[in-house]
């Protein structure tokens, strides 16, 4: 047994190239920052702009049971490559066509071909990263998810305060607060009169276009640093069958009532999560009263526990156990959902946010670890990609019924007494979660 990294494969260093494809792909999360501005840009409902983020979260999962199955037959590296230039490709090509092909392109290009590359990209580190710590499973993977949670707190630091981004930030919450007050007291909004102009619409676009350059430079040049330990790899201090040699093949895995417990306890996370991150400027407004600006850069600043949350949580779960991390995490948002229609204050909202998006990413720091104490490593890409399809649907549901509930009543509050409700149910589903049979090392 080796009791260190070979030369050649140092695990640190590969866990830090992860974290930085992670952190590109994590910037789908500030998606919220260009609700407002897409909106008072080309007069579209909330809905259709969500939709966007939908279809991205949504072929997130698809992507990553394409990834998946690549890398365990290719390798990581261009798996990974392709996934960090697909993401930084489909930001571009939104930029540049958005304005002039409407809201399909955006949906083709941000959506779908962002989304599958978002998918290949996100599967492969965390795959490659969890092989790499079998001493340390929770640890590992919490450290490489860790920097997809960082994404939006780095980039929410950067573009809300580019001069002319700004501007058009400011200029489309005038739009909306003529257009909420007009639908609360039932008059006709006259959208042309608070449509941003075309140089504010051209300063949104190349953000898109300027951002995708550096996530498919910067991510693909990290990605080419990843690759799987050798075979035989193992640590001191690893539990038995956690070498890379173990693990239920996909077939096996999907005739088991685990796996679908696993994907269930994501499913239910993610939704209540991301219902809040795919909305999180105008929900912080709305609540609040902050003017985008302020709110935008407030997020920024707190969306740096969705990254905390996947490192702490994986850790944690080393130590409490995977299912009860689950539960723990489950009634802390219950409560936090309970009581966010009722804040009002900066701090306070800002605390809630907080402890949503530290459970939120706390989800995604330990299902890789409950994956691989459950089915192995071994077809470990497969078989979390499987389950990572939980993240694409609930990327669907929890944005559009936030974005609904906002359409048809001008708040996004009534959303969020229903999430509270399906947490508390949900808080007691990880109780009846076994792990399986140990199966049968594949060589």
């Amino acid at each position: 047994m080796s009791t260190s990294t070979p030369a050649g494969g140092n695990r640190w260093l590969i866990a830090l190239a992860g974290i930085v494809v992670m952190l590109c792909l994590g910037t789908v999360y500030s998606w919220s920052i260009f609700t407002q501005p897409l909106v008072a840009a080309f007069d579209w409902s909330v809905q259709d702009v969500t939709l966007a983020f939908e279809l991205a979260i949504f072929s997130l999962g698809v992507g990553a049971v394409i990834g998946g199955l690549w890398q365990d037959r290719a390798g990581p590296r261009p798996v990974v490559v392709t996934g960090a230039v697909l993401w930084g490709a489909g930001v571009l090509l939104a930029g540049l066509g958005t304005a002039h092909f409407g809201k399909g392109w955006l949906y083709l290009t941000y959506g779908v071909i962002g989304g599958l590359g978002l998918g290949m990209g996100y599967i492969t580190p965390v795959a490659v990263v969890t092989k790499w710590f079998p001493d340390r499973r929770g640890l590992g993977s919490g450290l490489v998810v860790m920097g997809f949670g960082l994404g939006a707190f780095v980039y929410n630091q950067i573009v809300p305060r580019l001069p002319s981004f700004k501007a058009a930030a400011t200029a489309a919450a005038a739009f909306f607060k003529a257009r909420d007050a007009a639908i609360k007291s039932g008059t006709t909004f006259n959208p042309s009169s608070y449509q941003l102009s075309p140089q504010q619409i051209h300063d949104v676009m190349m953000v898109f276009v300027i951002s995708g350059l550096v996530f498919a430079i910067l991510g693909g040049l990290c990605a080419m640093m990843l690759r799987n330990p050798p075979q035989g790899y193992a640590l001191a201090g690893a539990p038995a069958g956690s070498d890379a040699s173990y693990g239920y093949t996909p077939g096996e895995a999907l005739r088991t009532p685990q796996f679908y417990a696993l994907w269930l306890l994501l499913f239910l996370n993610v939704t209540a999560g991301i219902l809040v991150i795919s909305n999180a400027v105008p929900i912080y407004s709305e609540l609040t009263k902050a003017i985008p600006a302020v709110a935008a850069s407030i997020y920024g600043l707190v969306a740096i526990f969705n990254a905390l949350g996947r490192f702490f949580w994986g850790a944690v779960s080393d130590r409490l156990g995977r299912a009860m991390t689950y539960t723990v995490m489950y009634l802390i948002q219950a409560v936090v959902f309970f009581a966010m229609a009722h804040l009002h204050t900066l701090g306070a909202v800002g605390l809630a946010f907080v402890i949503v998006l530290l459970c939120y990413g706390g989800g995604f720091g330990v299902m890789p670890s409950f994956n691989a104490d459950f089915f192995g490593t071994r077809f470990m890409g497969q078989n979390y990609g499987m389950i990572l399809t939980a993240w694409g649907v609930a990327g669907v549901v929890g944005p559009f019924i936030a974005a609904r509930v906002k359409d048809l009543t001008g708040s996004y509050s009534g959303a969020l007494m229903p999430v509270a409700i399906m947490l508390l149910v949900a808080s007691v589903i990880p109780f009846f979660v076994k792990r399986p049979a140990p199966a049968t090392a594949k060589t």
